[in-house]
């Protein structure tokens, strides 16, 4: 019995959409999940360290640029570590109950925020890839970094020590590690990635720098 031109088009557009799904399946079958844990030398977590992952062995779509903020509250910065994609912003507004004056001399952005309390200058662009430390001029103890990445992948690890993955693309990997006490050269480990999940445990060699004196913890503290 001849076809009726309803199940003829029916039949096409299964036709044409099966290569599409089968190459949609493919590529979710070729990521896993990426389990990382950070340990101190005794082997207690580490936590709030930086961990980015670079991909050494495919290209992965750039990261979009944010707006990230650090407010001032209580003589802090809030938050006192914040991790962004290369291009983004960073406002710094003064919620304190006193006045602030925000600098950088760090060599990848340097800027300077006179005086001012409340309303923020505009947000400041941070351009290349590196760790940005800030102060005050007015309050020595506050103290915060902002870490810029080119990396598709970036976090920081939680209070045990662990930063999870859910999916991600089959290759090799770079696994590179930021602490503001860190006191050994910069920690790297190669990974690669399967189609089976991962687990990583990243050791220090040597202990963390004492904590700096204060009465306002940081969220590195140990």
């Amino acid at each position: 019995m001849p076809r009726t031109t309803a199940e003829q088009a029916f039949r096409w557009v299964a036709c044409a959409c099966l290569p599409a799904l089968l190459l949609c399946t493919a590529t979710m079958a070729m990521a896993a999940p990426l389990a990382i844990r950070i340990e101190k030398r005794d082997g207690k977590p580490l936590n709030g360290a930086v961990l980015t992952l670079e991909a050494e062995t495919q290209r992965l779509p750039a990261v979009t640029p944010v707006q990230a903020i650090v407010d001032q509250v209580d003589l802090s910065f809030v938050p006192d570590v914040v991790v962004i994609p290369v291009g983004s912003t960073v406002s710094f507004p003064n919620s304190d109950a006193v006045s602030h004056q925000v600098y950088s001399f760090s060599s990848i952005r340097r800027f300077q925020l006179p005086l001012y309390r409340g309303k923020p200058y505009p947000p400041v662009m941070f351009d290349q890839p590196g760790v940005v430390t800030l102060g005050c001029n007015i309050h020595d103890n506050m103290l915060a970094y902002v870490v810029v990445t080119d990396a598709p992948f970036f976090g920081r690890s939680d209070a045990m020590g662990h930063w999870t993955l859910p999916d991600v693309p089959n290759g090799k990997y770079k696994l590179r590690l930021w602490h503001p006490l860190l006191n050994e050269p910069a920690v790297e480990r190669e990974i690669e990635v399967g189609s089976a999940p991962a687990d990583v445990v990243v050791k220090l060699s040597r202990a963390l720098r004492p904590a700096p004196i204060s009465s306002r913890p940081h969220s590195w503290d140990y």
